[in-house]
């Protein structure tokens, strides 16, 4: 028997952010955004360089793909593994996927050795991920589901049940529903509607793709 595919779920900065803390003097901003493409990404980072052009260090990280498929970073003159690494770490601890970040470090004239700088380019963007609006990525189904007015009380109820969103509804001489459903849990769904409506809904797969839920 052919063994189901495995779709893990990720999560994406929905909202960018930024959060600062204070090492010793120096002082560490954190900035991150979403980035759908290296050259997003790239964009990001050398937009946040020009806004501080005056700092010490612009250290950078990026994660893209759904199971991370293209990670980078930069210790952009830090001591090698103090800041880049450290930093992607950071995000793909958190599992996120699709963002960039930048920490920028203005100096404070009190160097804090190799374990200081991890702690401190860690500890930044965990303060900036803090400030952003993140959303979890889940693999689903998308379904149309076209029903009579006896069915549209029991559908509702199922889907509720499953903390299910319609996407979009058209109520004609009969009821038209569109939403997304969880890969895995597409195919009990769609039995106990069958059930539920005693055969009576029509259901149609729209597709298959990464949503928001």
């Amino acid at each position: 028997m052919e063994k189901e595919p495995v779709f893990l779920p990720y999560k994406m900065l929905q909202k960018g952010g930024s959060g600062e803390i204070i090492e010793k003097k120096s002082r560490f901003i954190a900035t991150l955004a979403p980035a759908g493409s290296e050259e997003e990404a790239a964009a990001f980072i050398e937009s946040v360089k020009k806004k501080y052009w005056d700092a010490r260090h612009n250290c950078s990280a990026f994660v893209l793909g759904e199971r991370a498929q293209t990670t980078r970073c930069s210790d952009d003159g830090e001591p090698a593994g103090t800041a880049g690494k450290p930093m992607l770490e950071v995000l793909l601890g958190a599992e996120i996927r699709n963002a960039a970040v930048v920490v920028t470090r203005y100096f404070g004239g009190v160097l804090l050795g190799t374990g200081g700088l991890v702690r401190a380019y860690t500890q930044a963007v965990q303060a900036g991920l803090e400030a952003c609006s993140v959303v979890t990525m889940r693999y689903g189904t998308g379904l149309r589901l076209t029903t009579d007015y006896n069915g549209i009380g029991k559908i509702q109820y199922l889907l509720g049940q499953r903390g299910l969103e319609i996407k979009e509804s058209e109520y004609t001489d009969i009821v038209t529903m569109k939403l997304m459903v969880p890969y895995e849990e597409c195919r009990g769904l769609c039995k106990e509607l069958t059930e539920a409506t005693a055969g009576k809904v029509k259901i149609e797969e729209l597709g298959k793709k990464y949503f928001a839920k």
